[in-house]
């Protein structure tokens, strides 16, 4: 079996989900070479506060879409299964920064594939759900370019729709859950890591994943969504030029503004993680201070994106400040 080190290597060649991100470790495969003093504390005070951020204002976006009346609508419906997908994944970041700061991997082998699954499942289902809004808010663009109605676009086809996705990223995600497991230094018993162990060559297996992962999880959802924008500006400027076209109300012009500024942010937190896979793919940088400063700092913007959405939600959506001040309201019983 070959081990495939989908992570920045900690000490004694240990490989941790929290720096992983798949591949962003320019090569970095020598056990020992690839860990600083300097990140040991600094790394999970970081993810700490990741994870309090993300938790808290993705539980806070999931308990107002759940609860508030008003706020059961489509595109409402993709960014309560955006949330549920950055909350799952901040669930287990205190799992991968205990593994940090121990240098080894405790918790066995099926905790291991969970883990390794669901961060891989954040590096799709964001990208997916984002590419899901886009396709709605193009044909909401359409329909009112046209003056048409759209019946099919309903609350119930949203979720529909939404477990379609969740079936999708599972089936992209099994390849890295059937290959990740527990791996032992053959010099150190005691000290296991989780990795991906691939069969056959090593080499061969690590190119093709960081395709996979490239082609599935950025090119092809990004170029899609970069073509829906590109037809849906078009659209909206020969509405404007058209005297006779209904120009969009105001609240369908809000919703589409929030929801390409996710799409900015998400592009913004994501494209270094995927450009560094390229990287890795085209060259052969040495290992480096420098280098694994900027891979870590990689890995914290890729996790950050889980933290963001809330805010963007808060800020940009006046029906969702005003559900989550009612939720912070404290009423008498």
């Amino acid at each position: 079996m070959a081990m495939e080190n989908s992570s920045i290597s900690p000490p004694n060649g240990s490989c941790s989900p929290l720096c992983e991100r798949n591949w962003t470790d320019f090569n970095c495969s020598i056990p020992g070479q690839c860990f600083y003093p300097n990140f040991y504390v600094l790394l999970p005070v970081i993810y700490s506060v990741i994870c309090a951020v993300g938790l808290t204002g993705n539980t806070a976006v999931i308990y107002v879409i759940l609860k508030a009346p008003k706020m059961k609508t489509v595109t409402n419906m993709f960014i309560l299964n955006l949330a549920i997908a950055d909350d799952l994944f901040t669930l287990v970041l205190p799992i991968n920064i205990a593994e940090h700061l121990l240098q080894y991997w405790p918790f066995g082998e099926v905790l291991c594939k969970i883990i390794l699954s669901i961060d891989h499942y954040n590096i799709f289902s964001s990208i997916y759900f984002l590419t899901v809004m886009s396709i709605d808010r193009y044909l909401v663009v359409l329909a009112t370019v046209r003056s048409k109605r759209t019946p099919h676009r309903t609350y119930r086809a949203a979720k529909i729709v939404s477990l379609c996705v969740w079936v999708l990223v599972i089936l992209i995600v099994l390849p890295f859950t059937v290959f990740a497991g527990v791996y032992t230094v053959p010099e150190e018993p005691d000290h296991k890591s989780c990795v991906l162990s691939f069969p056959g060559s090593e080499t061969f297996w690590v190119k093709a994943g960081r395709i996979y992962t490239l082609i599935l999880g950025f090119a092809i959802p990004v170029s899609t969504i970069c073509i829906l924008y590109t037809m849906m500006l078009y659209k909206l400027r020969n509405m404007r030029l058209n005297s006779n076209a209904k120009v969009l109300d105001k609240a369908k012009k809000k919703v589409t503004v929030m929801v390409f500024i996710v799409l900015a942010v998400c592009l913004f937190c994501w494209t270094p993680f995927h450009l560094s896979t390229i990287v890795a793919l085209t060259t052969d940088l040495q290992t480096t201070p420098l280098v694994i400063g900027i891979s870590y700092f990689i890995t914290s913007l890729s996790y950050a994106n889980s933290c963001l959405n809330p805010f963007l939600y808060a800020f940009l959506d006046d029906s969702f400040r005003k559900a989550f001040k009612k939720m912070l309201e404290c009423r008498p019983a």
